[in-house]
C-alpha cells in the first residue's frame, strides 16, 4: 500500500512539471578554475536554474576553462559551458588550436561580458603603440592559448609578425613576474578588468596600457569578427589616468546542438530573469545584459535561445 502511495506521488510530481521537462534534467555547467570569474558565475547560474527552472538539477564544474570546455561539450560531458567567443569561433571553424578538428555541435546561448586584451608595457620601454613592440621582448601567453592567438592577430593587423619581436610564451603569472623583474618589456593579457595581476604590477612598477586604436581595431575585426571595441577607463590601474582604447573578446555561454529547444529556452529565460544574482556572484556579472547578449556572438544561436530573444522583443 505504501509503495502504491509513493508511486502515485511520484507520478503526480512528474505530471506537474512543464511540458518538455522531466523529473531530473541534469545540467552540468563547465566553468573554469575556482579562482577565476567563470566559476562563481557558473555557481550563480546553477543556483538560478535549480530555483527557477522546474525539473532541472544543475551543477557547476571546475575546469581548465575555454578550450577544455569545448572538449567537454563535444564529448557530451557538459550541457552548458563558459567559452571565450574567439575560442568558440576557432572550434566551430576548425582553426587555431582546433585546426583540423572542427566542432560542429556548438551553439550559442548568450555573450556575457568583455575579456579585454590589455597590452601591458613597462613605461621605461617607451612603447606607445603596437608598432613600437617591434624589437621588444614580448610575453604573448601560453603556446596554443587564446591570449597567444589574440597577440598574434593584433601584431598581424599592425604589420608585425613574431619575427619582429622577441617572443616569450608565458602564462599570466609568469608574464607578471617577468615584467616585475624586467625580463620582458610588454605582455599581452586577456582578462576581465580590473585584472589583479596588472594591479599588482602597477603598484611595483610604472606601466602603461598600449592602445589598440579604432583604425587598427577595424582592420582586426574585418578578418576576425569576434573582436569588439572597448575602453579601459582611466584610473583602472595605478598611474594610468587616461582612458585607453583597445579590443576585447567576449565571455559567452555555449550549449550543445542536441539539447532540447524547450530546455534551452527555459534556461535562457531564467538567466535573464535573474541577472542581479550574477552581479552578486562577481562584479563582471553586472556587465551581463539582454541588450548585449548577442554582441560578438561567434556561433549560430541554439533554436531555444533564439526563440527566447524573439519573444523578448529582439
Amino acid at each position: 500500500m505504501a509503495g502504491t502511495r509513493l508511486a502515485f506521488v511520484a507520478a503526480a510530481l512528474v505530471a506537474a512539471l512543464p511540458v518538455g521537462a522531466s523529473a531530473a534534467e541534469f545540467v552540468t555547467i563547465a566553468a573554469g578554475g575556482t579562482a577565476g570569474v567563470y566559476y562563481p558565475l557558473g555557481g550563480a547560474l546553477a543556483e538560478i536554474f535549480n530555483q527557477h527552472v522546474p525539473g532541472v538539477n544543475a551543477s557547476v564544474q571546475a575546469t581548465g576553462a575555454s578550450v577544455a570546455n569545448v572538449n567537454l561539450l563535444a564529448q557530451g560531458q557538459a550541457e552548458l559551458a563558459f567559452i571565450q567567443n574567439d575560442i568558440a569561433y576557432y572550434a566551430a571553424n576548425g582553426t587555431e588550436m582546433f585546426q583540423g578538428r572542427k566542432v560542429a555541435t556548438l551553439k550559442g546561448v548568450a555573450t556575457l561580458y568583455p575579456e579585454v586584451i590589455q597590452i601591458v608595457a613597462l613605461k621605461q620601454a617607451n612603447i606607445r603603440s603596437v608598432a613600437d613592440l617591434k624589437g621588444k621582448r614580448v610575453a604573448v601567453g601560453d603556446i596554443g592559448s587564446g591570449t597567444e592567438a589574440n597577440a598574434r592577430q593584433i601584431l598581424e593587423a599592425a604589420g608585425l609578425t613574431y619575427k619582429d619581436v622577441s617572443v616569450s610564451y608565458l602564462s599570466f603569472a609568469e608574464a607578471a613576474s617577468n615584467l616585475r623583474d624586467g625580463h620582458v618589456d610588454a605582455a599581452f593579457v586577456t582578462a576581465g578588468i580590473p585584472t589583479a595581476a596588472i594591479q599588482d604590477i602597477a603598484v611595483q612598477k610604472e606601466v602603461t596600457i598600449v592602445a589598440v586604436p579604432s583604425d587598427l581595431a577595424r582592420k582586426l575585426r574585418q578578418r576576425y569578427p569576434f573582436y569588439t571595441a572597448v575602453t579601459v577607463p582611466g584610473g583602472t590601474y595605478r598611474g594610468i589616468d587616461q582612458d585607453v582604447a583597445t579590443v576585447a573578446v567576449k565571455a559567452m555561454l555555449v550549449t550543445r546542438a542536441d539539447l532540447p529547444d524547450d530546455l534551452v529556452f527555459r534556461l535562457t529565460r531564467a538567466l535573464f530573469d535573474n541577472l542581479p544574482r550574477l552581479g552578486q556572484a562577481h562584479v563582471r556579472g553586472k556587465d551581463v545584459s539582454l541588450e548585449g547578449a548577442r554582441d560578438g556572438m561567434s556561433l549560430d544561436l541554439h533554436p531555444g535561445a533564439a526563440r527566447f530573444y524573439q519573444q523578448a522583443g529582439g
